[in-house]
């Protein structure tokens, strides 16, 4: 039995909120584990996840309009949502890049990378979990909305993926420049982030900018 769109448009709500509360928890012990152990790509990868949540927050408040129209422009508070977004993705890639020179220069290696293992390995099925229900919601729904959302989970995985390798590398050889390689690539992946965000904020659809 097919469901109906009020139901589609709660199940993509739920998921949502799934999102943006897993981020939250994310977020929190990767920061907390990455600073502990000296871990930059950890480190990196948990303020990434705080910063998603601003732009879940926009997607949830996208969803709770849709109930009420079909209508499919951006309102004022998800481009802020979004602008936010951007420069956060910004901010963090920054930071990334800086804190990659000082720990060359001086040399920081991390306690342990385990937390990293484990951490990415939730994330990852998580996330390819989320991104497969978005795109089966929003194929019903033929919502390029919801579509776009799952889109950018994807970006979520791909930095788990980098979480993970850079994490189960550098415990087997112990290879300082390998978590500092790791950091670089979630930086690159922020910075992408942020471009993105600027640019569905100016253009005002929901059209996902990484179609790959």
């Amino acid at each position: 039995m097919s469901k109906t769109r009020e139901q589609l448009l709660k199940i993509a709500f739920i998921l949502s909120i799934i999102t943006i509360i897993y981020n939250l928890f994310e977020g929190g012990v990767s920061v907390f584990f990455g600073a502990g152990d000296d871990s930059l790509t950890l480190l990196g990868f948990g303020v990434d996840s705080f910063v998603e949540v601003i732009s879940g927050i926009g997607i949830a408040h996208m969803l709770i309009r849709m109930k009420n129209s079909t209508e499919i422009t951006r309102d004022d508070f998800e481009k802020q949502a979004l602008k936010i977004t951007g420069f956060s993705f910004y901010l963090l890639t920054a930071g990334l890049i800086i804190g990659a020179i000082v720990n060359v220069i001086e040399q920081v290696n991390p306690s342990t990378t385990i937390p990293g293992m484990v951490i990415s390995i939730i994330s990852i099925l998580t996330m390819y979990f989320l991104m497969n229900a978005k795109l089966k919601v929003g194929g019903e729904l033929n919502s390029e909305a919801i579509i776009a959302d799952a889109k950018c989970t994807k970006t979520c995985l791909q930095l788990s993926i980098i979480l993970l390798a850079a994490s189960l590398l550098y415990q087997l050889l112990h290879i300082l420049y390998i978590d500092i390689i790791g950091s670089v690539g979630i930086a690159y992946l922020s910075f992408r982030e942020g471009k993105e965000s600027f640019e569905k904020a100016k253009k005002g659809s929901f059209d996902c900018c990484d179609d790959d």
